[in-house]
């Protein structure tokens, strides 16, 4: 599926399917070809496993626009907690997920996949000690990353888009881009996400179509995710300011909460349809 010149496509993760033949099943329903593929579950299963999993997107006809790793550990039930616990910021996990996103890197090597997001955690304002350390982790991963050609995506919310965007420039590492989020900005209180397109502009190499409502206490309490063209981010808005910037990349449906996935995967695409 391809609208105003971008592939549509679906977080394998949002269909909470059991294994990737079931993902296949689901894709067919909603019309889908592309995918960001979660990394997590198949590092998990040994080399025979994972290769018969694989096997059912190939046979599929199934294209992986960017995968996506994730880690054991990560506590989103509050922002509090995933403060603490996120990404490559918390000290105690480190090396753990170093390895863990090492790996992920040979397998997305292995797969021709050439993005790879991640949440690498709230990283701290520049005036605090743990800045430096934040930034030589993220280019620890993007360093070994980048031997497999692979770019490394930090997914945008828990960050204003300009606090992002100097953490950017900051980098001394070169691969590193963005997986804008327009519903994170709403859910974590980082910001207008029409505004954060404009900001990260260039830098945007893989985008969610997502939707929110925003909290009473913003960065305190979490919004609420809503079916996109449901909520505070504006469909045509958001489309026309990313093709503003100049991306050309895929739109990827991500649905992380409800109880009828499939259904509300239909309602982002026929939200994308009416903006053809």
């Amino acid at each position: 599926m391809n609208i105003r010149g971008h592939d549509i496509g679906v977080c394998s993760w949002s269909l909470r399917c059991k294994d990737l033949a079931e993902l296949v099943g689901s894709m067919r329903q909603l019309g889908l070809t592309h995918v960001q593929l979660g990394m997590r579950a198949l590092l998990d299963l040994d080399e025979n496993q994972r290769r018969e999993q694989l096997e059912h997107l190939r046979r599929g006809g199934i294209a992986i626009t960017a995968g996506m790793m994730s880690f054991a550990g990560e506590d989103y039930s509050t922002i509090a907690m995933i403060r603490r616990t996120g990404g490559f910021v918390p000290d105690d996990f480190w090396a753990q997920r170093k390895e863990q996103a090492l790996a992920a890197g040979e397998l997305a090597k292995e797969l021709g996949i050439k993005l790879l997001s991640v949440h690498a955690g709230f990283v701290p304002p520049s005036s605090d000690a743990a800045y430096a350390a934040v930034a030589q982790r993220v280019c620890e991963i993007a360093d070994a990353w980048g031997e497999h050609d692979i770019e490394l995506l930090m997914e945008t919310g828990q960050e204003t888009a300009s606090e992002l965007l100097q953490f950017l420039n900051d980098l001394r590492c070169r691969n590193v881009a963005i997986n804008f989020d327009p519903a994170n900005m709403i859910l974590y209180g980082a910001g207008d996400p029409i505004e954060a397109v404009r900001t990260l502009g260039r830098h945007i190499k893989h985008v969610h179509v997502k939707d929110a409502t925003i909290s009473d206490r913003p960065g305190t309490n979490w919004g609420e995710e809503v079916p996109f063209g449901t909520g505070q981010v504006p469909p045509r808005q958001f489309i026309l300011t990313l093709e503003e910037v100049g991306y050309t990349g895929p739109l990827v449906i991500e649905r992380e909460a409800g109880d009828d996935r499939v259904g509300d995967v239909r309602t982002a695409i026929e939200t994308l349809k009416s903006l053809a």
